[in-house]
């Protein structure tokens, strides 16, 4: 996908979220491990809703915002899209499955704090600043949530 604009950018991360929810929802059906079955079922659900949240974006974001120039931000490897359902998460322990989704996250909120430095027009960045605080408050939730199920 060609990302030109920050209308590009959403729709960019929305699609791996999507991709991993469903991903995580197969790889449970045959995770043998109960605590790492619940977890992946646990993280399917939680990927499916933040996609939908993330599509919420495009439907209430300022017009001016999401018309705008992305294209030259982007020159600095951000994340492939898709890149982390090439993990065999069925077969992942616990910690190995938490930590390919903080990655993919951390990846998500490198990205966005990069480009709220580079927004130059307010409506793109008080954008960037939203889906920021949104991955960060996800990944938070997701760091507290896994620990509890950790500690079972």
């Amino acid at each position: 996908m060609k990302i030109e604009t920050f209308h590009d950018l959403i729709e960019w991360t929305r699609q791996p979220h999507a991709h991993l929810a469903e991903c995580l929802k197969h790889c449970a059906t045959q995770q043998e491990e109960a605590r790492a079955k619940w977890l992946l079922e646990y993280l399917a659900d939680h990927e499916a809703t933040l996609e939908q949240t993330i599509a919420g974006f495009e439907k209430q974001a300022d017009p001016k915002a999401l018309h705008t120039w992305v294209y030259d931000y982007l020159a600095h490897a951000p994340i492939a899209p898709h890149q982390a359902c090439r993990s065999p998460y069925a077969e992942m322990s616990f910690d190995d499955i938490c930590g390919e989704i903080f990655a993919l996250h951390d990846q998500v909120i490198e990205l966005y704090r990069y480009l709220e430095g580079r927004a130059e027009i307010p409506d793109a960045r008080d954008l960037v600043r939203e889906l920021l605080k949104l991955e960060e408050h996800e990944a938070m939730r997701l760091a507290h949530q896994t620990n509890r199920a950790r500690d079972m």
